[in-house]
């Protein structure tokens, strides 16, 4: 919660964890938050609120109708300390009336920030009463690259494409990697065809795939979920990844954008098999050999692939290796924070630059080829 008083901390970090704190695909929110609060200077604003009431759904639904928006049932928070930067994380738009609701940020803060992951490009129209909340932030950063055009036409803010990223250092299975006795791993949605296939494989007991087997958005607790995703994922070979709502084309407008798994899948160090995305911003963010071995979505061609690969031990060590290096490097959260400060113009901490020395540290330690680091590290 927030105190009020003078700060000494230089952001105000709007978190939803109180509220949504519980659903899975959020939970890589949070991972975000919690790395910014360790690397930056950090006060947390995280209020309150039952997102199932009556109140919140009303809320939620008369803004798409009407441009006068409802408090969803968040307490108003007073306070009078100054902050260089407010900075707010949401899942999709609707989630700008928690943020509305919650505290004045345009009088307290300096510079404003909102980071929204899931924004169609075709749906940008039926958000059009929220954007008067969205207009007013400073910068607006967006996980999906094909949507920032589109959205920067509608408001006068400032927009940009920033890739999801990683806890790389907990994803990494170095420097003490454990076995890996999980075959394949497969999570959240998944085409039919190609689960079949592996269920054929699991069932002859060639592999042991591991997968969902119940319906469920919740976690437990939201940390304790990611440790154990980081680390099944580390004990994991194979791993399968496709873009966002592939399945979906009527959502998605046949949109195609790069979600967490491909960040997660390489940071664990497994060899990720799914639909290698055409599009620029895949191409700029995993342009290394192999970084994905494609397959077509919904295809039961999987049997092949893995069959291939085995036969083929030291280009796996390589792959994986240099998936882990590569995220090291590159897609840790560390460096989406430091892109949003210059983006902004506020120095990096550090603390920032003590995370990214220990990701440094680490990739060559990881790295089998010197030339392979190298080439890399003169991006950054």
């Amino acid at each position: 919660m927030m105190t009020s008083g003078q700060s000494q901390a230089r952001v105000l970090l709007f978190s939803q964890r109180n509220i949504f704190g519980q659903y899975l695909f959020r939970c890589p929110h949070f991972e975000f938050e919690n790395i910014i609060s360790q690397v930056d200077s950090v006060e947390l604003l995280a209020p309150q609120a039952d997102a199932s009431s009556y109140r919140s759904n009303f809320a939620k639904r008369m803004a798409f109708h009407v441009p006068t928006l409802l408090n969803p049932g968040i307490q108003k928070i007073r306070g009078y300390a100054r902050y260089d930067m407010f900075f707010a994380v949401c899942c999709y738009p609707t989630d700008l009336l928690m943020v509305d609701a919650a505290f004045n940020w345009r009088k307290h803060c300096a510079t404003s920030v909102c980071l929204i992951d899931e924004l169609w490009a075709r749906e940008i129209s039926l958000y059009r009463h929220f954007f008067r909340i969205l207009s007013e932030f400073d910068l607006i950063v967006l996980y999906y690259s094909q949507s920032v055009k589109p959205l920067g036409e509608h408001i006068r803010s400032k927009c940009i494409f920033l890739p999801p990223g990683v806890d790389a250092l907990l994803f990494s299975p170095y420097p003490e990697p454990s076995q890996r006795s999980i075959d394949v791993y497969s999570i959240g949605r998944r085409s039919e065809a190609t689960h079949r296939a592996l269920l054929k494989m699991a069932a002859e007991n060639r592999i042991f795939y591991l997968h969902d087997s119940i319906v469920g958005n919740r976690a437990i607790d939201s940390g304790q979920h990611r440790t154990l995703f980081a680390a099944t994922a580390r004990r994991s070979r194979y791993f399968l990844v496709n873009p966002g709502l592939i399945n979906q084309p009527h959502k998605t407008g046949g949109q195609v954008e790069i979600g967490n798994r491909y960040f997660e899948g390489a940071a664990s160090g497994t060899i990720m098999i799914g639909v290698r995305p055409d599009t620029e911003a895949f191409k700029m963010h995993f342009d290394w050999p192999d970084a994905v071995i494609h397959l077509d979505y919904d295809s039961s061609e999987i049997d092949r692939i893995i069959n291939e690969l085995d036969r083929q031990p030291k280009r796996q060590e390589g792959i994986r290796r240099t998936n882990v290096v590569q995220s090291l490097l590159r897609h840790d959260w560390a460096y989406r924070w430091e892109a949003i400060l210059r983006t902004i113009g506020l120095e990096p901490t550090q603390h920032l630059q003590y995370r990214k020395e220990r990701l440094h540290h680490l990739a060559r330690q990881v790295g089998s080829e010197e030339s392979a680091y190298h080439q890399v590290a003169t991006k950054d």
